[in-house]
């Protein structure tokens, strides 16, 4: 579960603060769960209010087994996370704790995927619905086909062994699945799901309370 990011664009580190009564972080602690027999969450170095062990806080694990602090980068992060992951874990779910609206069925698809296919990964994507523009200085230089593109989404899963490998080489991507393609191992695509927003600015915060909202009535 990483959530090793110092949230720059929100103003902070929004993946611990309160959404529906719980830290965002706790609720894709939680759905992670429904597949997963450990959690291991990355927080960044310091967190909270200056603390440099997780016994500072109160509840400090936000239900996850295992808490670590994660490095500069996303992928710092992961790898930091996968060091403290058991070597006999066959498959690995990777996910952005600032996404807490991704439920257990999504959780289920990616992880069903890797097993019934024999395949090295699997990934939530959603096509791309909207006319893209290619843009330079403001000016619009030429229209994106958007044909075969899709979004990205978290949980992905993979082959333990394989995502190990491909982040063996300490590369850099914005997702895990961009190092597997690297390696030119088979990363197949699980339907997305459109509520499963990421938190990333304040606004994203207030549309996860009404969809909670909405989804109880």
């Amino acid at each position: 579960m990483v959530a090793g990011g110092s949230g720059r664009r929100f103003g902070g580190p929004k993946q611990f603060l309160q959404l529906a009564g719980r830290p965002v972080a706790a609720w894709s602690v939680a759905a992670a769960r429904s597949v997963a027999d450990g959690v291991v969450l990355v927080v960044p170095h310091g967190w909270p209010d200056g603390a440099t062990t997780v016994a500072d806080p109160p509840n400090p694990t936000l239900g996850a087994d295992r808490v670590v602090v994660g490095g500069s980068t996303r992928a710092d992060s992961v790898r930091a996370g996968l060091a403290a992951v058991p070597e006999e874990a066959g498959i690995i779910v990777v996910h952005d704790a600032a996404r807490p609206l991704a439920g257990a069925p999504m959780f289920a698809a990616v992880v069903d995927a890797v097993r019934a296919d024999g395949i090295d990964g699997a990934i939530p994507v959603i096509a791309v619905a909207d006319t893209l523009k290619r843009v330079s200085g403001g000016t619009i230089r030429s229209t994106v086909d958007r044909e075969g593109l899709v979004t990205v989404q978290t949980p992905q899963a993979f082959v333990a062994a394989t995502l190990r490998r491909a982040h063996s080489t300490d590369g850099e991507a914005t997702d895990d699945a961009g190092l597997l393609e690297r390696l030119g191992a088979t990363v197949r695509t699980v339907e997305g799901d459109p509520c499963n927003l990421k938190v990333t600015r304040p606004g994203d915060l207030e549309m996860a309370e009404a969809l909670i909202a909405a989804s109880t009535r």
